[in-house]
């Protein structure tokens, strides 16, 4: 029978089991591979390693000298070149700010920031906020409203709070405040959770976690 014969067009685009099956892994593969993985292309392991870059951090107070390949995050460094391992790595993209620590007084994600970008900086983690055994005001908040309960994301928690109390002191608004030339001097509820959005708890202690914020900063809980 010839093929283009009316009775022969069914079978053209007669749709299979095994092509429903081929189609939806193919999908599946490309939804799941890093988009970076296919913009880039394969890899090519004769492509030499950059050199590496010698740094000058300042952290916690103490001078750091490294030697780093440059493709190394600030979190990194840290953990797993100078043990401090009080910043955690958790989802690694930025989304739920365990990694938070203060460079030069600003709260930062440490996992989106390369080491060799903060050369001769100020890098404060949750190691260096006590004064050998007395507590900072907000780790002394957390513990007194117990506001950590797996306490994976609590130190990432007490650093962006840290750095958030600074932000209002300076007068700098955030989303919901309601009038921008005369920004609140009190936080309230709303001001607090919104400010600290970037710190996500898996455990759901966001009202502990607001009372303790509200106790260091004295204003009642």
């Amino acid at each position: 029978m010839d093929e283009h014969e009316p009775n022969a067009e069914p079978n053209a685009f007669e749709v299979t089991r095994r092509t429903v099956i081929e189609t939806g892994a193919t999908a599946l593969l490309l939804t799941t591979l890093p988009r970076a993985a296919l913009a880039a292309g394969e890899a090519d392991d004769n492509e030499p390693l950059p050199p590496p870059v010698k740094v000058e951090l300042q952290i916690n107070a103490q001078p750091h000298s490294l030697t780093l390949d440059p493709r190394t995050t600030l979190l990194d460094a840290l953990r797993e070149h100078l043990a401090l391992t009080g910043s955690k790595k958790g989802c690694d993209h930025g989304q739920c700010g365990a990694c938070t620590v203060l460079i030069d007084g600003r709260r930062i994600n440490s996992c989106l920031t390369l080491a060799a970008m903060h050369d001769g900086h100020s890098i404060t983690t949750i190691e260096g906020l006590a004064r050998g055994d007395d507590l900072h005001p907000l780790q002394a908040a957390f513990v007194e409203h117990d506001g950590f309960q797996c306490g994976y994301c609590t130190s990432g928690q007490i650093c962006s709070a840290v750095g958030m109390l600074a932000e209002s002191r300076l007068g700098m608004p955030s989303y919901v405040t309601e009038d921008l030339t005369h920004p609140p001097t009190e936080l309230n509820d709303a001001e607090i959770r919104e400010r600290m959005s970037g710190n996500i708890c898996r455990c759901a202690a966001y009202p502990n976690i607001v009372a303790a914020i509200k106790q260091a900063a004295g204003m009642p809980t």
